[in-house]
């Protein structure tokens, strides 16, 4: 059996503060603001694999009202959503990403964010797509406001596992 979840996620952009995008560090003069690290695209991918399994959000899982999560790693949440995957007894078959971002220009950081999701989640970086898009002047994107991360991924039950 395959299942699919998508997500989208977006952050207010900040002069001054760091940003961080598929687990890596990103050179720019504003960062996302957030409860936890602000990791827009490990976000929707965290969310898009609840949805393929059904459990919901990130927010029911990870509140932004509950203290433990203020300053999270977003590579944390998503491993320990990729457990219950696993748990539950399937595999990620693919994932595809595209990233609204007006500046800094990111195709020179999209081997590393493959190549840091793939280890991240255990898959090979061949199953992970990773674009970037400019919002070209237009709305919070295209001014320079705001991040947004955009995700869709397949998953495949194992044969003969059940649900634990």
């Amino acid at each position: 059996m395959m299942r699919i979840g998508h997500s989208r996620d977006r952050h207010p952009l900040k002069e001054g503060k760091p940003l961080r995008l598929g687990g890596i560090d990103i050179e720019s003069e504003a960062g996302a603001v957030a409860h936890s690290d602000g990791d827009c695209l490990l976000h929707a991918l965290t969310e898009s694999m609840l949805g393929a399994l059904a459990l919901g959000d990130l927010g029911s899982h990870f509140p932004d009202t509950d203290a433990r999560y203020e300053g999270a790693d977003s590579a944390e949440l998503l491993k320990i959503v990729a457990g219950w995957l696993k748990t539950r007894g399937y595999t990620i078959v693919n994932i595809d990403t595209t990233v609204f971002l007006e500046r800094p220009k990111l195709a020179a950081y999209v081997p590393r964010i493959r190549a840091c999701i793939a280890e991240l989640l255990e898959v090979d970086k061949d199953c992970i797509s990773v674009k970037a898009t400019r919002g070209e002047g237009l709305g919070s994107i295209g001014r320079g406001e705001a991040v947004e991360a955009e995700c869709v991924v397949l998953v495949q039950k194992r044969s003969g596992v059940a649900y634990l």
